[in-house]
């Protein structure tokens, strides 16, 4: 991205495009074994995107189809490597199928675009921790992310805490005109905690307007 194109040894992405008998089904043992010949002593971190794709022989609501995907993500634990599986989430917003899966995850991550999200603003992310063992207190609050470039053309992860953000988000709507009601329902947040932001923004002096509508 900062014009260095060069691909580190270590990377190795295995794609549909570059398959001429598609991809190893990875609910199986077979296709196990095909990615595992690819993964010797120089490998960390093992991506699974997604886990729909990639393992299309389970059934998402049946936990006992997950028992053979589960052993080998074990198996790579156990020798030393990390696994980030990617999942989607269904129309409710929650992850899709058994939450079997979760088991024996030690971190599941959830990302979402914020209320106040526009297209132009790219990789706008919020992320939380809905599985955290290992980390706590503060390492495990939800924050915001931004994927921007700065002033030598190099893309950077901004990020803020989510209180942080939407004080922020706040601020800006109630400059751009909304009454606190409408703030509360277009942030969805308790018109309480809109209140409490414009009371603080006031005290720094970071409103245009002074009065609600």
């Amino acid at each position: 991205m900062n014009g260095d194109t060069t691909i580190p040894s270590k990377l190795r992405i295995i794609t549909p495009d570059l398959q001429q008998n598609g991809m190893p089904d990875l609910a199986t043992i077979e296709g196990q074994e095909m990615i595992n010949h690819y993964i010797d002593d120089s490998i960390d971190l093992i991506i699974i995107d997604n886990i729909s794709c990639l393992a299309p022989s389970i059934k998402e609501n049946d936990a006992s189809d997950w028992a053979v995907l589960q052993t080998w993500i074990l198996m790579l634990r156990s020798n030393g490597k990390s696994v980030l599986l990617v999942h989607h989430s269904g129309k409710g917003g929650t992850q899709r199928g058994t939450s079997k899966k979760e088991d024996v995850l030690d971190t599941v991550i959830f990302l979402e675009r914020p209320n106040d999200y526009e297209a132009s603003q790219g990789a706008r992310l919020i992320v939380r921790y809905e599985k955290n063992r290992g980390f706590f207190g503060d390492d495990a609050k939800p924050f915001e992310c931004q994927l921007c470039k700065n002033d030598k053309d190099e893309f950077k992860w901004i990020t803020k805490a989510l209180e942080e953000s939407t004080y922020e988000s706040v601020i800006n709507l109630f400059n751009g005109g909304l009454s606190q009601a409408e703030i509360a329902e277009d942030l969805d947040i308790h018109k309480g905690t809109v209140s409490k932001y414009v009371k603080r923004a006031r005290q720094e002096g970071k409103l245009t307007r002074q009065e609600d509508k």
